[in-house]
């Protein structure tokens, strides 16, 4: 365990006041370190600490409307990649197609998100019908393929080298994930239906190169399992539905997967402060261990402005961040009762790339400049 170098202690006014409650407004910024598992301090600031003028240089928030990108490859071993390092990577796939050939990760386990859509999936375990807001966890070297009943988004994050885990339990035991909230794959008449003597590929990804070998026959040919390794489905409505009704204010975001250099964190929807004068978007921070990046899934995402549904940010480790200027000025006045936002983090403490070959079309390269024009009138 890491030897912190801890020093209680308080300077000066400590006190958030909100507009309308002291003659000096103050901004309260929290810096962290391990993902504020370690040491942190509060900050009250007389100004936005996200209220630069300008932003200049390869550090700089960015955003991408992922639901711009063409439909496609047929692989989706070759999906178009938004994010990578050494540790993990990130790519976004839609299709309306039956896939004809099976896929299997060998570089490590697999995690899609259903950002929309519906139908079925085979793999080595069996069927698995998915929805919009379905987790699907492929165990690594798992065949598999998707049958559409209509045409699916997916965000596929891959735990390179690694496996995806459920975080510890909290210091009163609890999980923020209970394992039987997992569905299973079945070995159903779905399933036999579709073996058959057909010649099939798999197509195998292995230090970022497709291989491919092909089958006499279908590989999904199970007829049955036992052991405790095997493909999960968790949707974010589990986890709302799982929350304890004792809690006045549910989190904000669950931590819902681990890997040994990233998190991954459902946002689902919580009950708000109402107007008590208390902070009602997520405070600015610096989490100066981790580069992150959100996914938005669903409803209007409180703390984001003009961010809609399909649309992801990023936010690198060296500047601090939080409530959009604009989210700032409409929200904190009159909050509703319940946010309905649903939304991914991935906090990586591994630092993240970019993948350039994103089409122009598909960024929103003004995003850095709305953070300056709605500082002008705070």
């Amino acid at each position: 365990m890491t030897n912190w170098i801890r020093l209680p202690n308080s300077e000066g006014q400590c006190v958030a006041r909100p507009e309308g409650q002291a003659d000096q407004k103050t901004y309260q910024r929290e810096v962290g370190r391990a993902g504020f598992t370690g040491p942190s301090a509060q900050i009250y600031h007389r100004h936005p600490p996200a209220g630069w003028a300008t932003f200049e240089g390869p550090l700089r928030p960015r955003a991408f409307s992922l639901g711009k990108l063409s439909p496609g490859p047929a692989c989706p071993l070759q999906a178009r990649r938004v994010l990578h390092n050494d540790h993990m990577e990130v790519r976004y796939w839609k299709t309306d197609s039956k896939m004809h050939a099976l896929a299997r990760n060998a570089d490590g386990d697999t995690l899609i998100f259903v950002h929309n859509g519906a139908g079925a999936l085979f793999c080595d375990y069996g069927h698995l019908s998915y929805r919009d807001g379905d987790y699907i966890l492929l165990p690594r070297g798992t065949a598999w393929r998707i049958e559409p009943s209509e045409l699916s988004e997916f965000m596929m994050i891959e735990a390179t080298a690694d496996a995806f885990k459920l975080p510890d339990a909290s210091s009163d035991g609890a999980r923020a994930v209970d394992p039987m909230l997992f569905t299973l794959p079945r070995i159903d008449d779905a399933f036999i239906a579709q073996q058959d003597d057909a010649f099939w590929e798999i197509h195998i990804k292995r230090r970022g190169q497709v291989s491919t070998l092909t089958y006499p026959f279908n590989p999904l040919d199970a007829i049955g399992w036992e052991g405790d390794l095997c493909v999960v489905k968790l949707n974010w409505r589990d986890l709302a539905k799982h929350r304890s009704n004792g809690q006045r204010t549910p989190p904000a975001a669950s931590c819902t997967f681990v890997t040994g250099t990233f998190s991954i964190s459902t946002f689902i929807p919580k009950v708000g402060e109402g107007e008590s004068g208390i902070m009602r978007v997520p405070f600015y921070h610096s989490n100066e261990d981790a580069d992150e990046f959100i996914f938005y899934h669903r409803g209007e995402f409180f703390s984001r402005g003009e961010i809609k549904a399909g649309m992801a940010t990023f936010h690198p480790s060296g500047f601090p961040h939080g409530p959009h200027p604009s989210a700032y000025q409409t929200k904190m006045v009159k909050a509703p009762v319940e946010t309905e936002e649903v939304a991914i983090m991935i906090d990586s403490r591994a630092f993240l790339t970019v993948d350039e070959s994103i089409p122009d079309g598909a960024e929103w390269k003004a995003y850095v400049k709305t953070w300056e024009k709605a500082q002008e009138t705070l």
